[in-house]
């Protein structure tokens, strides 16, 4: 079989557990068709709650107004999402994220990242995200965000002016709007070649069958 390229839009929230487990799968089923595959990730932006005010909530609080889980419930689940991160290699913090927060300003850098500097646009993604999960610091401050860009290699000061600008407010806010016009209501959702759409953080094995067999159904070059 020829070797095929992908694009893969990865429409996901920084604040998402599931989506942390969701692109470490992904990026593993990658890693096993090398060779017949190859893929670019294009973080792409999904809000689970854009109307969060400053300074985030509780988020054994949000959950239960949300949800109406229990305490008890939501500590078993964080217990099945750790388990799930470890199987991908990706680490939680064991009392979970601790509160909730507004992530607009992160899909604005992750934006900019993803204009400037395309290939830092992933690790930006993932330092986000261990900052969040494993760090559980307040994913809706400056300093935490610009700490990300620094570890990723990307330029702070110019980060620091997308933040005080407000800059790609508009450009996040029409491909959030464009994503949910399509029909995505919860995250991850993993879309290859703007056609096949794969919901969840799923199992590793599914993500290599799901890709090897878009390989296979595609069309001969």
């Amino acid at each position: 079989m020829r070797m095929q390229q992908f694009k893969i839009d990865f429409v996901s929230d920084v604040s998402c557990p599931w989506c942390a487990i969701g692109l470490a799968a992904l990026e593993l089923a990658l890693a096993r068709v090398q060779g017949d595959i190859a893929a670019t990730i294009h973080c792409q932006p999904f809000e689970l709650n854009p109307a969060m005010a400053p300074g985030g909530q509780d988020i054994t609080e949000h959950l239960s107004q949300k949800y109406g889980s229990t305490a008890e419930q939501q500590a078993q689940i964080r217990a099945t999402i750790r388990q799930r991160g470890a199987d991908v290699g990706f680490e939680f913090n064991a009392d979970g994220r601790g509160r909730i927060y507004n992530t607009f300003d992160a899909h604005r850098l992750l934006h900019w990242a993803g204009i400037e500097q395309p290939d830092l646009q992933l690790p930006l993604k993932k330092a986000l995200l261990l900052a969040c999960h494993r760090d559980r610091q307040a994913m809706d401050q400056p300093s935490v965000l610009l700490e990300a860009v620094r570890l990723t290699g990307l330029d702070v000061a110019r980060a620091q002016e997308v933040l005080e600008r407000a800059e790609f407010s508009q450009e996040v806010r029409e491909a959030e709007q464009l994503y949910t016009s399509s029909g995505i209501h919860s995250v991850p959702a993993v879309i290859i070649n703007d056609r096949h759409l794969i919901s969840g953080g799923q199992p590793v094995a599914v993500f290599e069958q799901a890709l090897r067999q878009i390989a296979a159904e595609a069309p001969a070059a």
